[in-house]
């Protein structure tokens, strides 16, 4: 059947080749005899009574090998004529916007053709062609879009790697705004995760999770900067940021690490004066030292902390020296446990620099193990 399609298309495609057609006047309506197989009625995307077209897309298969016919033959007739491309446009944006006018089928074997189009890299049709036309609030509360879009997505990563769908919406304006395509009833992470999890899109699952991930990441980074340059007091900064860690179910080893990240941040570094940055880390950990506190609340927790402060100190260059004093500041101010800094000491896993560190701490260490030993 495939077969018998595309040869009867390339006859057709030689036809029209060689004909006197006015594309120009006639161009939406050849693209409409291409999908439905004739002339739609105004207000409608059914084709006029009278004669058909015997061969169109909703009429076939609702499968890859009979729809990708219909896009390489629509693909050689835009490459003859690439103005075109406008009437294409047209008529994909008002089928797209009526999807509600077409069986559940019909609308399937659609998605596989748009999924396909962008596949095969369709002469031009640019993405907001496709997603905007979709955001209609009637189609999206019907559920309508979300089943579009999912069988868009199933065939179109059938021939495509995640990132390039990423870049195929960024395109159409539509990577930050998977849940607009969701009922306002459904319009959750959580919704968004069940849905395409049983639709076998587990990638697109973890996408959106690391993009949220980041989107409020950035959200408490920002909160949490602006209080301390407005030198908040210490209780509210450590309530305020409690909340915002809870309300976004952030993993506690990452609100360490982030928290760690921004009091660095924060420090105002001197350009070329070793001294004055090494003064102004070890004031910042010291003034700073009851948030620490307020969050490093288990061992696993104060042993993360130390992970974080040697990855800096080993990344950058005015931090590398620093290493056993910011350990023993956290000591000091009951951040650290003696139990967590000897843990670390004796068997941390993590590599970079461990080596120059562990011989800066052994002074220190020494003098942990004796007074262990004097008590």
């Amino acid at each position: 059947m495939p077969f018998s399609i595309f040869c009867y298309q390339e006859l057709v495609a030689k036809s029209i080749e060689s004909s006197d057609l006015n594309f120009s006047r006639y161009g939406d309506t050849f693209f409409e005899v291409v999908f439905v197989g004739g002339r739609t009625q105004p207000g409608t995307v059914k084709p006029e009574e009278g004669d058909r077209h015997p061969y169109s897309m909703l009429d076939c298969v609702a499968q890859r090998e009979t729809i990708l016919p219909f896009v390489l033959y629509i693909q050689k007739t835009l490459r003859r004529r690439p103005f075109l491309i406008k009437n294409l446009e047209n008529v994909m944006r008002k089928f797209l916007q009526s999807l509600e006018f077409f069986e559940e089928n019909e609308r399937k074997k659609l998605a596989i053709f748009t999924a396909l189009a962008f596949s095969q890299k369709l002469s031009g049709l640019p993405p907001e062609t496709v997603f905007q036309p979709l955001l209609k609030d009637n189609l999206v509360a019907k559920g309508i879009v979300l089943s579009f879009i999912t069988e868009f997505f199933k065939e179109y990563l059938k021939e495509n790697t995640l990132d390039d769908l990423i870049a195929l919406l960024k395109k159409g304006k539509m990577e930050d705004n998977l849940l607009d395509f969701f009922p306002s009833a459904k319009r959750s992470s959580e919704a968004l995760s069940e849905h395409f999890i049983k639709e076998g899109l587990t990638s697109l699952v973890e996408y959106n999770e690391k993009k949220m991930f980041e989107v409020k990441l950035k959200e408490i980074k920002s909160t949490l900067t602006t209080m301390i340059n407005d030198e908040a007091a210490i209780p509210e900064v450590i309530e305020t940021v409690k909340q915002q860690v809870k309300d976004a179910k952030f993993p506690d080893l990452e609100v360490i690490r982030m928290l760690w990240d921004v009091l660095m941040e924060a420090v105002q570094w001197s350009g070329k004066n070793q001294q004055q940055n090494s003064n102004a880390a070890l004031r910042q950990v010291k003034a700073w030292a009851e948030l620490l506190n307020a969050f490093c609340t288990s061992g696993r927790l104060e042993l993360e902390l130390i992970y974080k402060v040697q990855t800096q100190c080993y990344e950058d260059a005015k931090l590398m020296k620093l290493f056993p004093e910011i350990i023993r500041t956290l000591y000091d101010q009951d951040v650290l446990a003696e139990d967590t800094v000897l843990l670390w000491f004796r068997k941390g896993s993590n590599q970079k620099g461990r080596q120059s560190f562990v011989k800066a701490l052994e002074p220190f260490v020494k003098w942990l193990e004796e007074a262990e030993e004097e008590e």
